[in-house]
């Protein structure tokens, strides 16, 4: 872990220099406890500021959609998607108004998002009703949410700068960034392609482990940068990716296998005081068992690299680590629960016999 993110300005626009932004993905899986919450976002090429703060805000509410209930944790018993107007969407419009009557969050700005998100299937846009709140409102309480579901204070973008933007578009990136940090109060980190028109704009070396610094050849955190604008954001402990269908169908099957209790999803682990710690996708601690669900971008160089310096760490613990792809997980998960099952209850025998076996 680099204490590095922790340093970073909130409230501000800043420039990283120093990495690209494959070496920043393998540097963001486990921040320190006082770093923000970090949210990926590529936005394509700008077209004018309002487009593009526009565009950013309704962007940042699907991701906060999509970590519900991470950031309103009373509602978790709640089924989604429920039905506008009904009894659901009632409680959960009260629960959100009671939380802001507790805390910093903007109540009518907080219940409208908890009833879409709440009565969102998944793959609608965000809901009309949102933008009736003034922008300025929209920031600061996406800033908020975004925060909360991870139980940190603050929110920051690192935010991709695609090539071959032109001097005026340079000017309204810095421009669409400089009022998302104003009026929200994130921390807008730029990286990705340098500008070389717009010069009032602090910049910042980047410091990562393991040499990370240039290295060009794993993957981004984010998708590659065109016109259609992407965020992607961490998982939330404790529970399957909201991001990844693989994770949630996994979840949803294992859910049903009386053998299946005692899993952890996307826990922290590390090994000792002196070790970097890592995040894993899903754990049997008893059992010393970690299932890794893996997307395309493991394939890469940096990513695949990384995988096998956790595996290594992992196996010297006495950890068993079973990979998956996402494809394997899609396609066919009754046979990644059953290899799993047959892992975990041979672990269990094994344990009762004193001689948990590598």
């Amino acid at each position: 872990m680099t204490r590095w993110w922790a340093q970073l300005p909130t409230g501000r626009v800043v420039c990283l220099d120093g990495a690209d932004r494959a070496a920043l993905a393998a540097d963001l899986e486990v921040l320190p406890e006082d770093a923000p919450a970090i949210i990926a976002y590529s936005l394509g090429h700008p077209r004018s500021l309002p487009e593009m703060v526009g565009v950013a805000l309704d962007t940042l509410e699907r991701a906060a959609v999509d970590l519900f209930p991470a950031w309103l944790p009373d509602a978790a018993g709640l089924t989604r998607p429920a039905r506008r107007g009904g009894p659901a969407a009632r409680a959960v419009r009260m629960l959100a108004l009671r939380l802001a009557a507790r805390s910093p969050h903007f109540g009518p700005f907080l219940a409208e998002l908890a009833d879409t998100a709440l009565c969102d299937d998944g793959d609608a846009a965000t809901s009309r009703s949102l933008r009736r709140f003034p922008r300025e409102v929209r920031a600061a309480g996406l800033a908020r949410v975004l925060a909360a579901s991870y139980g940190r204070t603050h929110t920051a973008i690192l935010l991709e700068v695609p090539d071959g933007l032109t001097p005026p578009e340079e000017e309204l990136l810095a421009a669409g960034a400089e009022w998302l940090a104003h009026a929200g109060g994130f921390g807008v980190w730029l990286t990705g392609a340098p500008l070389t028109a717009v010069d009032r704009l602090e910049t910042v070396p980047v410091l990562l482990p393991y040499g990370g610094a240039h290295d060009t050849g794993g993957a981004a955190p984010w998708p590659p940068v065109d016109d259609e604008p992407t965020v992607t954001f961490p998982a939330v402990a404790g529970k399957p990716h909201p991001a990844s269908r693989a994770e949630q169908l996994l979840e949803t099957a294992l859910a049903k296998c009386p053998w299946a209790t005692g899993r952890a999803w996307n826990q922290t682990y590390q090994s000792d005081p002196l070790t970097p710690p890592i995040r894993v996708d899903l754990i049997w601690r008893a059992e010393r068992c970690v299932v890794e669900v893996d997307g395309d971008d493991h394939r890469r160089p940096l990513k695949f690299r990384a995988d096998r310096r956790r595996d290594v760490q992992l196996q010297l613990d006495g950890y068993a680590v079973l990979r998956f792809t996402d494809d394997q997980v899609l396609d066919d998960v009754q046979a990644v629960v059953h290899q799993i099952g047959r892992f975990i209850e041979k672990r269990r025998r094994a344990r009762h016999r004193g001689t948990l076996e590598g």
